[in-house]
């Protein structure tokens, strides 16, 4: 350890904890509270592709400078990065500045052979705006001594849309296909790799791609891990509430209904419902305008956008032994407040079968047991708990419901719980106070009086 003293220029509780005040030990443990909670994230996410597709709005914004420090963290976390940027604003004001007229036909952009060169200019000057911000790494910035090799090339493959309803898209184009292997060569060498959509086709012509379309074959071709939008709206909303997780099939009828929808939702909503029932795991829909959105979205345990996937994320299933260790944490924190009794790690380890938990995104995030009394044709319901973050998503009724097929399933005919917080909660699902006498012989027997937890039951 080095006994060199800290320059007189820096504040002696800055950092240092000799000189720490007490709010700054508060700050620290949340600090070291908040990178613990992100590790496991971390070590999952090490080695995978991730496919992030923005808009020229987001190029030109003011958090561009905020998402090249985030992409550069990305990727000095082991994660493959892809980058897939778009120009739709910088092509307008092109047009615009050359006095030209934009056509479009059901929100395609009819790009004829002036629009076309207005495309190559913006795009070009996008791409090389967004590869400048990728390389810096000036001392003082969150990108130092962190240098990003950023690479590109002819990966896409066009041909040309057509013509749509009697109109003629002429070098509007979609994608015909993409190199993966050579995207993957790239990546293979820890380089980052930008995507512009301009596709080439075998005939040498230069078709314009809509981003969102070229972010979603990319995805599916290198069997990306994710595929990210940054958009227009915070998710998708129920009312005013995000929709934190949603199947594609529950996205496919968002889409049908339309309603609540903004400009972006409507382009990128049926790419990631396409590109996760093609076999991509994740797709995030993520707001533009947030700073920090996808540092927050992959290493909080609840995000803060919109997460489409083919399966459901919550999975309700059997303990296994080696579910110990996220029992333990999941617990202890209620165990030390007084919500639940007391169990040390061999209890668990014992009485693993009687679990039953759920899992968000392969992490354990709530749990409960099933007590049977065979004699008394009844069953406890013990231990429910739920991490706080997750606590509104339903998975209580979840865990419940199990438990409560679990006893039928064994011939029990009633479930009863002892609680001292949550009794309105059993209430409001179709629980009835009893008196402890009710409890079966053995639980009466062990009945601890000075918790004096309230009892409720329910038929099954």
């Amino acid at each position: 350890m080095s006994t060199e003293s800290a320059p007189e220029s820096a504040p002696r509780d800055a950092g240092i904890p000799g000189g720490a005040k007490p709010h700054h030990f508060e700050s620290t443990a949340r600090f070291v509270a908040w990178v613990r909670a992100a590790a496991p994230y971390i070590h999952a996410f090490r080695g995978k592709t991730f496919v992030v597709g923005f808009g020229g709005e987001v190029a030109a914004g003011p958090l561009a400078q905020s998402l090249a420090y985030d992409c550069n963290l990305l990727a000095a976390l082991g994660i493959r990065l892809v980058l897939v940027h778009g120009a739709r604003a910088q092509i307008d004001a092109e047009v615009a500045r050359r006095g030209l007229e934009a056509h479009f036909h059901n929100g395609l952009r009819i790009t004829d052979p002036a629009t076309m060169e207005c495309v190559k200019a913006a795009m070009a000057v996008t791409r090389f705006e967004v590869e400048a911000l990728l390389s810096q790494g000036l001392p003082n910035t969150p990108m130092a001594g962190g240098y990003m090799r950023v690479t590109g090339g002819n990966f896409i493959t066009a041909r040309p849309v057509g013509v749509v309803d009697g109109v003629d898209c002429q070098y509007t184009g979609a994608v015909r296909k993409v190199i993966a292997e050579e995207i993957n060569a790239d990546l293979d060498q820890q380089n980052v790799v930008l995507i512009t959509p301009l596709g080439m086709s075998p005939t040498g012509e230069i078709f314009n791609m809509c981003m969102e379309e070229v972010a979603e074959a990319v995805a599916v071709a290198v069997k990306a891990e994710k595929l990210i939008y940054l958009c227009d709206a915070p998710g998708l909303l129920d009312g005013d509430n995000l929709i934190g997780s949603v199947t594609s099939d529950e996205a496919q009828q968002h889409l049908d209904a339309g309603e609540g929808l903004t400009e972006d939702l409507h382009l990128y909503l049926p790419c990631a419902i396409r590109a996760t029932r093609r076999g991509v795991a994740r797709c995030h829909l993520v707001d533009r305008d947030k700073d920090g959105a996808l540092l927050l979205e992959f290493f909080t345990p609840a995000g803060v956008g919109t997460v489409v996937s083919r399966d459901p994320l919550f999975r309700v299933r059997e303990a296994t032994a080696d579910d110990v260790g996220a029992l333990v944490a999941l617990i202890s924190p209620m165990e030390a407040d007084g919500t639940l009794v007391r169990r040390g790690r061999e209890l668990l380890e014992c009485e693993i079968d009687r679990f039953s938990v759920v899992e968000y995104d392969n992490m354990l995030v709530g749990c409960a047991a099933l007590c049977p009394f065979s004699e008394d044709n009844a069953a406890e319901l013990a231990c429910l708990a739920v991490t706080p973050e997750y606590r509104r998503a339903g998975l209580g009724e979840q865990l419940l419901h199990r438990i409560g097929q679990r006893a039928r399933s064994d011939g029990l005919d009633r479930l009863f719980v002892l609680t001292t917080r949550t009794a309105h909660w059993f209430r409001e699902r179709g629980f009835s106070e009893t008196d402890p006498e009710a409890l079966p012989r053995q639980k009466r027997e062990l009945y601890n009086l000075q918790r004096r937890s309230k009892v409720f039951v329910k038929m099954l």
